[in-house]
């Protein structure tokens, strides 16, 4: 007997009836274990429940203003330092890697030389890679609100804020509590300090809001008042040294209350003069302990102080109106973490906030085979909205950057069709499509250093070829290209935090370097960490870039088609590099043509259809052009005139 016959025989006692009414039909059609579940759970005897694993998973669609957004990624540190008052002192670098408290630290001057060492750097002796692990530079929610304006006239919409939960670090991945801002990026760190030790942290009922709380409450409220939206990263893979349970676990061992929310090695033994407390740490990375987890993610407790970390920052007031509280979450390392768990985390969000967003960093699979995963199976609108869409990126460097590596259109458009054909369309909308980030080099050092894998081979001090001055005009050029792309393309725009001043820099530290302002005082590049010759190089706003990416910005705001409409592969030349897709949305069409080859392209007439190109507008060219050819490296893009 069918399988499908034998679940409706044993639930209902009724499987000849409808196995041959229902579900054969349906089998033809492939719609029957979709619909299996809906047709048992109708047919339920009065008070008999359905087996747990048999419920359908609750799904969602995307919320619709993420088909809208132009997103902007800040690291806090770095953006803007709002309140000098609040800048962190020595004591605040304790419990993060390396372990240090120089004497004579101080912030680092904001317009610094990015690779000259400090006083108090050369006085440890140590390298430039040890020394910037040891930096801060004061940037905190002060200075982002002051900055609101700058991002909304810049045609902004969506915030993405690395960590901003109390933490030793830099980055803050490695937090002591997510129930508090981190105490610098408030106006009173020493009082938010004082109001911690007030409470349990275990318990939700005794939590307070410091003055960093408020002031990121304020800067929520400042956020929406603009019609912006905001998120926030959520890091619930792993701590820092200092959260509070692994302190409580370190000192009680065995007999902490706490001690099964970690994956604990072994104990420290207080009859010996060493430390032997050791647990799993991200990766080995002892600064960051793992949550212990099964196939449903944490434990229960862990599980139950995360989801009042949910509420807390959802619907700071408690009052069921998520107005006060965040748009949504980007969610840190989200393949180590069990899919079952981000599942629950789905409902609790979706609870609070029915339009709440949720991008996962689902990325590498396998990093030394430069293999990504394909998210699809986090998209079926169970588990998150989007992930971020490095793969967008990496099939852009590939095309506009490589040289010995370079990929023809027709493998580029290969690249990208692994979204197109495998994530669901509601899911390709709400990409995050992005170069880079926090994690890799910034696009400028991408376009200057090609023939290498998105994310590999960008580290300074591994890779001391690797080269770390001023992009020229051509690479400058090849970058306006790939940005045409990227705000054409379906999938919300991304950019990190001073992208559109044309900020370079290596992979992580480099692609940290201060926020660019017109009313700092830049030093010149001339130090460069292997002390080779460099530079000088003016570190200053490239206004033209700028007012291009406002030009960008406000051509996708305009025009729904772009972030809307259907999309259509309409040529592929990998003799000559071209390639041409439209975006189309009742009326409106569009056609973006890119030259990825050495030649100029002069297009031919049959490409703009029966009324040749005097039936289009020119909306958009990456070199500014509106000759008749398109430049090596370069793209147009035109609207079709009703």
């Amino acid at each position: 007997m069918n399988t499908y016959k034998l679940v409706l025989n044993k639930i209902v006692g009724t499987a000849d009836v409808l196995y041959s009414s229902i579900v054969k039909p349906l089998l033809k059609l492939k719609l029957a274990p979709a619909l299996l579940v809906i047709i048992i759970f109708a047919c339920l005897p009065p008070g008999m429940d359905a087996p747990e694993n048999a419920r359908a998973p609750i799904t969602y669609k995307a919320p619709e203003w993420s088909k809208d957004v132009v997103w902007y990624q800040i690291f806090p540190d770095r953006f803007r330092n709002g309140d000098p008052a609040n800048d962190p002192d020595v004591e605040s670098l304790t419990g993060t890697w390396p372990y240090a408290n120089p004497e004579g630290w101080q912030v680092s001057p904001w317009g610094s030389d990015w690779y000259k060492l400090q006083p108090w750097e050369a006085a440890t002796g140590q390298d430039w890679w040890y020394n910037a692990q040891l930096r801060r530079y004061g940037g905190d929610l002060q200075g982002i609100i002051d900055k609101l304006d700058y991002l909304k006239s810049m045609g902004i919409s969506a915030l993405y804020l690395n960590p901003i939960f109390e933490s030793a670090s830099s980055h803050k991945y490695g937090c002591t509590m997510w129930h508090h801002v981190d105490n610098n990026f408030g106006p009173d760190p020493a009082g938010d300090e004082a109001q911690w030790a007030q409470e349990d942290p275990a318990d939700p009922e005794t939590w307070q809001w410091t003055s960093a709380d408020s002031l990121f409450l304020e800067l929520i409220d400042q956020v929406h008042s603009r019609d912006m939206r905001i998120i926030i990263d959520g890091v619930f893979n792993h701590t820092g040294i200092p959260f509070w349970a692994v302190e409580d676990v370190r000192k009680y061992g065995p007999e902490s209350e706490f001690a099964d929310w970690f994956s604990i090695l072994s104990y420290d033994d207080p009859d010996t003069p060493e430390d032997e407390f050791d647990y799993q740490g991200w990766y080995g990375v002892k600064d960051l302990p793992e949550l212990a987890e099964d196939e449903n993610g944490p434990n229960k407790e862990v599980k139950a102080h995360i989801h009042a970390v949910v509420k807390r920052w959802m619907d700071p007031n408690g009052d069921g109106d998520p107005s006060d509280g965040i748009d949504g979450w980007r969610l840190d390392v989200a393949e180590m973490v069990s899919q079952n768990f981000w599942r629950e985390f789905r409902v609790w969000t979706r609870e609070i906030n029915p339009e709440s967003y949720l991008v996962g960093e689902v990325w590498w699979k396998d990093y030394n085979q430069n293999l990504m995963f394909e998210a699809n199976e986090w998209l079926q609108g169970d588990i998150f909205d989007a992930v971020m869409n490095y793969r967008f990126g990496d099939a852009m460097l590939r095309s506009f950057v490589d040289e010995q590596l370079q990929v023809t259109p027709s493998q580029m458009d290969s690249l990208l069709a692994v979204v197109r054909d495998h994530y669901p369309l509601d899911n390709q909308y709400v990409l995050m499509n992005m170069f880079n980030s926090h994690d890799t080099e910034r696009l400028s050092s991408m376009v200057a250093n090609p023939d290498r894998a998105i994310d590999h081979g960008g580290n300074s001090r591994d890779f001391p070829d690797f080269y770390l001055g001023k992009p020229d005009a051509a690479e400058r050029s090849i970058q306006r290209a790939m940005l045409l792309f990227q705000f054409t393309y379906p999938g919300a725009p991304l950019i990190y935090y001073g992208e559109e001043k044309g900020m370079w820099g290596a992979d992580d530290p480099g692609c940290r370097k201060p926020m660019l302002w017109d009313d700092i005082e830049y030093e010149a590049e001339v130090t460069h960490p292997h002390d080779k010759p460099f530079g000088p190089f003016e570190v200053a706003m490239d206004r033209d870039l700028y007012n291009y990416y406002r030009t960008l910005i406000d051509l996708r705001n305009t025009e729904k088609a772009l972030r809307r409409g259907d999309y259509k592969t309409e040529l592929i030349d990998d003799e000559h590099g071209y390639l041409v897709f439209s975006r189309e949305l009742g009326n409106d069409r569009f056609l973006a043509l890119f030259n990825t080859g050495s030649l100029i392209w002069e297009p031919e007439p049959e490409i703009f259809g029966e009324g040749g190109k005097r039936s289009w507008t020119l909306m958009a060219d990456s070199n500014g052009s509106s000759d008749e050819a398109i430049d090596p490296l370069s793209g147009r893009v035109y609207k079709y005139k009703h």
